[in-house]
């Protein structure tokens, strides 16, 4: 459970942060982190191409684990380690051959548990196996786009798609936007729900603390010049003075859809997301 603050300040009020009781007290594994310069929002010029990044604490990057290519090789769970670069929580994994490497922890994985990929294995969370082996209503994670390349969707902490139905060579996944796409039976995924599901209730209390994660400050177009935003200018508040909502540089917003209508991978979903 998240943890919460006496108020003895306005801003401690509401302030939660993680529990950190249940991860393991040791420094991360020193092969796999690497310090890594941030570009906060800026191109190889520094020109500012995302607004409102920059600053914050400095974090070493774990390097995870996402293909998992060692089949067969059982490996036992050193330690589930909080992770600065991302919500979910990672696990320290050794393998029976003397591989080490950090994974995705799911919900329910702790010190000491085994874990095996396979073309098919046991249900236990955190093991990784073939689509097309998995039962109907197994939540997954860290699936493949394609065979091979490594899992690239449902990588947050919380998150878990659940195996729908099997549909020729394809199998059917209800992701977690409730959008049912199709990815291939050969694909891997791994078994179980990610941790760290109180992520989405965090209250961060105060802007300072934002600051510290690298957030900068945003501010309402309509308080801008007009040189600056479309809804900028004008004595006192002003009404935005356009038709249609629009973002800094003049682009349609507010429920106009933005996905390519000829994007390729449209084939694969059976139905899109509810509103």
């Amino acid at each position: 459970m998240a943890r919460k603050y006496k108020p003895t300040t306005p801003s401690r009020r509401h302030m939660m942060s993680y529990d950190f009781s249940a991860l393991s007290k040791i420094s991360p594994l020193k092969g796999l982190v690497f310090g890594v310069k941030r570009a906060v929002g800026r191109n190889s010029q520094g020109r500012i191409t995302t607004r409102h990044k920059g600053g914050g604490v400095k974090r070493l990057y774990r390097i995870i684990d996402f293909i998992q290519r060692k089949l067969d090789v059982p490996a036992k769970v050193h330690s589930i380690e909080y992770d600065p670069n991302r919500t979910v929580r990672i696990a320290r994994v050794h393998y029976a051959d003397g591989g080490k490497s950090y994974i995705l922890a799911p919900t329910g994985l702790k010190p000491g548990d085994s874990v095996i990929i396979s073309e098919k294995t046991s249900l236990n969370p955190g093991n990784r196996m073939k689509l097309k082996n998995i039962p109907q209503g197994t939540v997954v994670h860290n699936i493949e786009i394609h065979p091979g390349g490594g899992g690239k969707v449902i990588r947050s902490a919380g998150s878990g798609g659940t195996v729908l139905a099997q549909d020729g060579k394809h199998v059917q996944i209800v992701m977690p936007s409730s959008e049912i796409r199709l990815f291939p039976g050969d694909s891997m995924a791994s078994i179980g729900q990610l941790s760290n599901a109180e992520h989405s209730f965090i209250n961060i209390g105060k802007a300072g603390r934002s600051r510290w994660k690298g957030i900068r400050p945003t501010v309402r177009g309509s308080v801008m010049n007009p040189v600056d935003h479309p809804y900028g200018g004008g004595e006192g508040k002003q009404p935005r003075g356009t038709k249609r909502p629009k973002s800094i540089y003049g682009k349609v917003t507010g429920g106009r859809k933005t996905r390519n209508k000829k994007k390729k991978s449209w084939k694969f979903i059976v139905r899109r997301r509810k509103k």
